[in-house]
């Protein structure tokens, strides 16, 4: 079970509580591009179990963030999944049904939503704090296709300056709670990346506009998703290569 000083708290608090039992030094960049009110969806590279709370610090927001199907079926990571107000996808069968479905009606309700596109994959292996996989497309068709007006998509590059990496769990023990996922049917071990030093820094908002919408619903579609997908990946790594070559220096928590 989780201490009561969890459950009792908001996800913004308890991430909070979180990064701050966890030693975490944190540095937020350009906090100002971020958009004031309406539906959102926050698009970040993704290696650690932390992301998720970190990104809510650094943004200060409350954020809903959809994650692994097995992320609801283990005790304990069930009850943090919950406190962190995060939406468990379904099996692989419904999985993108699912992801529709939700994040749909939370940015319908204008909340901000938050997507990790390069999928499972970085958090299974251990991968170099500037290694990111390709974007999956899915967070793009649901920005392009959702309901909503005035929908922003912010892309957030997650830099790590020092961090700590050991191996915490074997992947088959993980697929107890997930046959269907083929990630988990290989050998190794699931590392659990920590972060010492990291820094979030929030690129600029990419508007979803009308015209993006028409030819989304034409022949066009593919492109339209590949080309939102693929700004926001760039825009990541630029933001993450700028930060990986500038001297850093950490003072307090949370700075």
């Amino acid at each position: 079970m989780l201490p009561d000083s969890l459950l009792l708290s908001t996800p913004l608090n308890t991430s909070r509580l979180l990064l701050s039992l966890l030693g975490m030094r944190v540095r937020v960049h350009h906090q100002s591009r971020l958009p004031e009110r309406g539906p959102t969806l926050v698009v970040s590279n993704h290696r650690s179990f932390i992301d998720a709370p970190l990104l809510m610090v650094g943004l200060g927001r409350s954020i809903r963030f959809a994650c692994h199907h097995y992320m609801s079926q283990v005790p304990v990571m069930r009850e943090l999944v919950n406190q962190l107000g995060c939406f468990p996808l379904s099996e692989a069968d419904h999985r993108q049904q699912s992801f529709f479905q939700q994040a749909s009606a939370l940015l319908r309700a204008r909340q901000m939503v938050g997507v990790f596109p390069e999928g499972g994959e970085p958090m299974t292996q251990f991968t170099a704090p500037d290694q990111m996989s390709k974007f999956h497309r899915g967070f793009a068709h649901l920005a392009l296709r959702a309901p909503v007006s005035d929908l922003a998509v912010v892309p957030v590059a997650i830099v790590s300056q020092e961090e700590v990496s050991p191996p915490a769990i074997p992947l088959r023990l993980l697929s107890w709670f997930d046959p269907s996922e083929p990630l988990f049917q290989r050998e190794g071990w699931h590392p659990m990346v920590v972060y010492r030093q990291v820094e979030v820094v929030i690129g600029k908002p990419v508007w979803i506009t009308q015209a993006q919408r028409e030819a989304y619903r034409g022949r066009q579609a593919g492109r339209v998703a590949a080309e939102l997908s693929r700004s926001c990946q760039n825009q990541i790594e630029l933001l993450q290569q700028s930060r990986l070559e500038t001297p850093v220096g950490f003072s307090p928590a949370f700075s």
